[in-house]
Formats: C-alpha cells, sequence, structure tokens
C-alpha cells in the first residue's frame, strides 16, 4: 500500500490556459494474492497553478464539500506476483470509478513492475465529465474538455 500515490488529471483545451491538477497523496493498496486493488483520493488534495482555478473545481464543479472524494475498487486481471519482475508487464485493471456522486464501471491499463522500493504501478486513462454529472458551464464550455485524461504514479510498499 501507499499513502503517496500522484494522481493527475488534464482538461485542457488547445489555445487556452491549462486545466490539469495533481494530488500527491493519495492511497492505494494492492492485495498481492488476488490482484484487488482500491484507491482513494481527497478531492480537496488536487492542486493546481492558478488558486482561482482551483476553487472553482472544488465549488462549482466538483462540489467536494458535498462529494470529498474519489474512490476506485477493482481487479488487476491475472495478477501474479511471482511473475513481477524489474521489467514493466502490461495489466488490465477492471472496476468502478466513483465520483461526484456517480459510479461508472471502467477498464484501464496499468503497467506494473518490481522495484527496490516495492511494487511500481502506472496508469494513464480518459473518463468524460458527463459520466460523473459534472456540468461545466457554458460560459467556459470552450475552454474545458469533457474528456479528461488521468494518470496514476504509485510505488506499493
Amino acid at each position: 500500500m501507499t499513502k503517496t500515490g500522484e494522481v493527475r488529471f488534464e482538461a485542457s483545451v488547445p489555445s487556452f490556459e491549462e486545466v490539469k491538477a495533481e494530488n500527491k497523496t493519495t492511497t492505494v493498496v494492492l492485495n498481492t494474492g488476488n490482484g484487488d486493488i482500491a484507491a482513494l483520493a481527497l478531492i480537496k488534495g488536487f492542486r493546481f497553478k492558478v488558486a482561482l482555478m482551483e476553487e472553482h473545481f472544488n465549488e462549482n464543479y466538483i462540489e467536494s464539500d458535498k462529494y470529498p472524494k474519489a474512490t476506485f475498487k477493482g481487479n488487476v486481471v491475472d495478477f501474479d506476483v511471482a511473475k513481477l519482475s524489474e521489467n514493466e508487464k502490461e495489466f488490465t485493471i477492471k472496476g468502478t470509478l466513483e465520483l461526484h456522486g456517480k459510479s461508472k464501471k471502467i477498464t484501464v491499463p496499468a503497467k506494473i513492475r518490481k522495484t527496490e522500493d516495492g511494487i511500481h504501478l502506472t496508469s494513464y486513462f480518459t473518463v468524460n465529465s458527463d459520466d460523473f454529472d459534472i456540468e461545466i458551464p457554458k460560459m467556459v464550455s470552450n475552454k474545458v474538455s469533457k474528456q479528461v485524461n488521468i494518470s496514476l504514479d504509485c510505488t506499493l510498499k
């Protein structure tokens, strides 16, 4: 497990100010016996370059007082800790992402390898803000993408 997993997201649109944030306090737990995996990110843990953007994200988009966390519960398909090495191996993770009070089943790719510090896991995937009833105000709809690119990077110890 780790409590310092890094989750980043980006919903930028070309020619406009970048819309991206990072959370370096994501908890991720992997059961090496059966491949079950769970992650929890506190919404207010996401940091933006622009403070006003962070405020709008928390108050208007994600409503972090009402929906304080994002969670994922799933399974790394065909996971076998004995077959891990220093070389990255590609896996598929299937599970349910819960965000903004909505749940959606997702299937995402992951790369996993053994390191001196533990098990290193990375994943890159895209979700649609509409799937989680996240409304983007008309006034900025051409500046914020509904397709949100997400990355996870963590070392489980």
